[in-house]
């Protein structure tokens, strides 16, 4: 949960409470209409979080309409707490039931939410929302897989991670008020959303697919790249009419830089009728992601490779066929990522090695006392036998390894691998006994049939 700049930030008013449960709260981060959110520290686990707390008004008038709306509001997210755990989604940490005023406890992301940057004079460079819409993409659809519709997607329900400059370098997805749980048998609220992001079929108020927020992300990178949204009225029922009836302004002649291509995705995501919309959010993330790799985009830094080239790299790869969305993104920010020219010698023999890595593009030769006795490429991986060794005797390298083709490379060594997840841990366990196995039975082969081998 983090605060947009546009808010007005209370730091000491004089109903801010002292403690919320075991919270020692620090600010006012925000508020809404049937809650506040507070900045708070966990004196016990360390740490700062974000609270949002009903206000007491609204849980004792759960009897008239509007009240029972924000409980059943706060009681969808409360079902999800410590069940949604990825780098793109804000983790509901705890839910207290409270019966004066009860409380959410979430991640605190500080920083601002991706409405600062709607505005025309703060618009982000163009393979930078793209690269932003990528990963929102894989986070509904982690959302999706665990049976949630979000329903409110929009830019001040998604929060902009900064780094020490005030550069945007990730988002995360928040605030599953309004989600719909397909394997809930609760009564659940329908048409909730907000107007401008909402398709024609969620403002009818029927069902609902995965396509309904396809088609709000959509809205919201439309905005990120124009400056305001695809529709826009002094009214409703103005709004809702365009909505239904009218097609969004060609994006292509309303920013510099802005490709056919990049227009035709969005547009896309747009359409009136969810059959004519990206199918689910893998079509819509390759979708997106081959704007970046095909160079359809202006991009800031030429040569970089984007975490969207990465994540969808680790996928096509052999290793890391076991791994989860959740693991490989886990990979994709810590792993070392390098490219080393022909002719580079990536180890030698006799050399000590801590060090592996696992080929995500090109080729390199393996020489055994100056004969060449195999070429790896593109998922293989080289230098893990040196990583594995018990001790240091065996850790030095038994050949020498050069790199054939121009070579790109996902690099770990025994530090950065220990900063991993129990369970990416384990995916690089298992990875590791498939190759150890593979290349057993190669050796099983080349002894006894020497010949077919040859």
């Amino acid at each position: 949960m983090a605060m947009d700049s546009s808010s007005t930030l209370l730091d000491t008013p004089a109903d801010l409470p002292g403690r919320i449960g075991r919270y020692k709260v620090l600010r006012r981060l925000g508020e809404g209409a049937t809650s506040d959110v507070f900045l708070a520290v966990d004196e016990f686990g360390g740490g700062e979080v974000a609270i949002k707390r009903m206000r007491a008004w609204a849980v004792a008038s759960r009897s008239r309409q509007r009240g029972d709306y924000s409980f059943r509001f706060f009681a969808a997210e409360a079902a999800l707490a410590g069940r949604l755990s990825h780098p793109n989604v804000v983790q509901i940490l705890d839910a207290v039931p409270d019966p004066d005023a009860p409380y959410l406890v979430m991640e605190y992301v500080p920083g601002m939410t991706l409405k600062h940057f709607c505005r025309s004079d703060r618009l982000l460079p163009l393979d930078q929302i793209v690269e932003l819409g990528f990963k929102c993409a894989m986070a509904l659809g982690y959302v999706f897989r665990q049976g949630l519709i979000h329903r409110d997607v929009k830019p001040a329900n998604l929060l902009a991670v900064l780094d020490a400059q005030g550069q945007v370098t990730d988002v995360k997805l928040s605030d599953f008020g309004s989600s719909l749980n397909l394997n809930s048998d609760a009564t659940q609220v329908h048409r909730v959303g907000s107007l401008a992001y909402m398709p024609p079929e969620q403002i009818e108020g029927g069902d609902v697919d995965s396509r309904a927020d396809i088609y709000s992300l959509g809205a919201v990178l439309y905005h990120l790249v124009a400056g305001r949204p695809p529709f826009d009225a002094p009214n409703q029922m103005a709004l809702m009419h365009q909505i239904y009836h009218q097609a969004p302004t060609s994006l292509v002649g309303l920013r510099g830089g802005v490709s056919a291509e990049l227009d035709a995705v969005i547009m896309q995501a747009l359409a009136k009728h969810p059959q004519e919309r990206h199918a689910d959010w893998d079509a819509f993330g390759r979708a997106l992601s081959e704007l970046v790799a095909k160079q359809l985009v202006p991009l800031a830094r030429l040569y970089e490779v984007k975490d969207s080239e990465r994540f969808n790299m680790l996928r096509e790869l052999e290793f890391f066929a076991d791994f989860g969305d959740v693991e490989l993104w886990e990979v994709v920010h810590r792993a070392r990522w390098r490219r080393f020219p022909e002719q580079h010698a990536l180890y030698k023999k006799g050399q000590e090695g801590n060090t592996f890595h696992i080929i995500a593009q090109g080729e390199v030769e393996v020489f055994r006392d100056g004969t060449l006795v195999a070429t790896l490429g593109q998922g293989t991986s080289v230098g893990e036998m040196a990583y594995l060794a018990p001790n240091p005797a065996l850790r030095r390298h038994s050949t020498d390894i050069t790199v054939r083709q121009v070579c790109t490379t996902i690099s770990f060594t025994p530090e950065s691998l220990g900063l991993l997840s129990p369970e990416c841990q384990h995916r690089f366990d298992r990875a590791f006994i498939q190759v150890l196995v593979r290349r057993l039975h190669a050796a099983h082969e080349a002894l006894a049939h020497p010949r077919r081998i040859l």
